[in-house]
């Protein structure tokens, strides 16, 4: 069984699973919402969006 890995926010610290904490955007960024205290970081740039 495969495990899910876990994001944590540089806010608040708290941990969430990936797939609820990045949202992909259609330039290849990301957005990183944290599930426990709601903080958004957007534009994160992926090998992608190089």
């Amino acid at each position: 069984m495969r495990k899910e890995p876990f994001v944590i926010c540089p806010s608040c610290h708290g941990q969430g699973p990936l797939s609820e904490s990045l949202t992909a955007q259609s330039n290849q960024n990301v957005i990183f919402t944290c599930a426990h205290c709601h903080a958004t970081i957007k534009n994160i740039e992926t090998s992608k969006g190089k």
